[in-house]
């Protein structure tokens, strides 16, 4: 079956909000098995959406649309669904009592406050469609299953549309499909887009049922494989030859095949799982690779300290660099970034460091040191590496891909020396 999501709000097309509804709404869809061929956004405007969904209608099987189902006058997304669809709207009573009960703890605690008529709008719904209960708020998600078309409708807000699509919309949805799809991810640095795609160049010239996608990330490159079956077991047992021989051409290049896995997780793993404890370096990146190392949950069993030594001083005061070292090769160097990265491991007492320092632009750089240039050293287990690298982009670009190179470089030496 095909899919088309509909997201509603004036608001997404101003850009006041982010449309992460879409997305998570397009992942779920593809674990069902649903092809996605297209995603609108559509105001709120009655004549607009009316044409929107008549199109989606048409051209797919099942129409998902998010938003506009709330007590306001520009919340009209279900009087819209149920004119395209020829239905006509009746009041659910016990939509109008878990309003009612969901309402009065609000008026209760809320002083001076009363239901006002507009709220009973939600308790209005399609006279032939399936109502959705909705545990964290007043409209209910609704679904019209008519004349081979299915139109669902969840409310906006996230927090209500996720637990309404999981717990009731993707069983009702799977019920509908013979077959499912299954995907995994795997995740790679240390390589580019192109490299990776001439390494697999010819899986995907014969590629079929699994099929082989490439993603390019900053400093990364996913690939994701997808197959389709008549269930999950069989899915998963098309794809895991693939999934083996990617893993015997990039081996310890792929850091992950957990989807929610990022870098700096399978780094913080990767570390924990050995004993090892890290501190980094930071110049041009001011913090930036530290950031990313304790955002991750546990990081404080092998994360000690970190250093940002933007200024000379600052790098020999805190880290030892010597004087000598920044007077005759500067801070953009091999040797200083072997210098900083030695000095943390040694004052923090860490079995490994990581050092950056480099010229981020836009201004700064010369012709024998150009904006980009930058140096990453990395100190493990006693010995130390420097990788110089050269960067392209803006100033946040530079220091973006440093980051994630960085992490790269810190998992290889770990690696390495295992």
């Amino acid at each position: 079956m095909t899919v088309e999501i509909i997201s509603v709000g004036t608001e997404i097309l101003l850009g006041n909000i982010v449309n992460t509804n879409a997305a998570y709404l397009s992942r779920q869809c593809a674990a069902l098995g649903l092809s996605c061929y297209y995603q609108v956004v559509v105001g709120d405007n009655e004549a607009r959406m009316a044409e929107t969904m008549k199109t989606a209608i048409d051209r797919s099987d099942v129409v998902i649309c998010s938003g506009g189902l709330g007590p306001t006058e520009d919340d009209m997304t279900k009087e819209v669904a149920c004119s395209v669809m020829g239905e006509r709207l009746v009041e659910d009573a016990e939509t109008h009592r878990l309003i009612e009960m969901y309402m009065g703890r609000f008026v209760r605690s809320h002083r001076g406050y009363q239901i006002t008529e507009n709220n009973w709008k939600q308790a209005m719904v399609p006279e032939h469609g399936i109502v959705l209960k909705n545990d964290n708020g007043t409209a209910p998600g609704l679904i019209i299953d008519k004349n081979q078309k299915i139109i669902v409708l969840l409310p906006g807000p996230p927090s209500e549309m996720k637990p309404l699509f999981d717990q009731q919309v993707f069983p009702y949805l799977q019920r509908k499909q013979s077959e499912v799809i299954y995907s995994t991810t795997l995740k790679i640095v240390g390589s580019g887009e192109s490299y990776v795609e001439m390494s697999i160049r010819d899986l995907i010239d014969t590629q079929t049922n699994p099929t082989i996608a490439t993603y390019a990330k900053t400093g990364e490159v996913h690939l994701r494989l997808t197959a389709k079956a008549e269930n999950e077991k069989k899915a998963k047992e098309l794809i895991t030859p693939v999934r083996l021989e990617l893993e015997k051409r990039f081996e310890t290049q792929i850091y992950t095949e957990d989807e929610e896995e990022t870098l700096e997780m399978a780094l913080v793993r990767l570390l924990y799982d050995h004993n090892l404890t890290v501190t980094t370096a930071e110049s041009c990146t001011g913090g930036a690779i530290a950031a990313r190392i304790v955002n991750v949950s546990g990081a404080s069993s092998v994360f000690r300290q970190g250093y940002i030594t933007y200024a000379n001083e600052a790098k020999q005061n805190m880290i030892g660099v010597k004087g000598e070292t920044l007077t005759r090769y500067g801070a953009v160097s091999e040797q200083t970034a072997r210098e900083m990265s030695e000095g943390a491991a040694c004052t923090a007492g860490c079995d490994c460091a990581l050092s950056v320092t480099g010229i981020a632009g836009p201004t700064g750089g010369t012709k024998e040191k150009p904006v980009g240039l930058v140096y990453i050293g990395c100190t493990c287990r006693g010995k130390t590496s420097v990788k110089e690298l050269h960067f392209s982009g803006n100033r946040g670009k530079i220091r973006e891909q440093t980051v994630v190179t960085a992490l790269a470089f810190l998992r290889e030496c770990i690696l390495n020396s295992l």
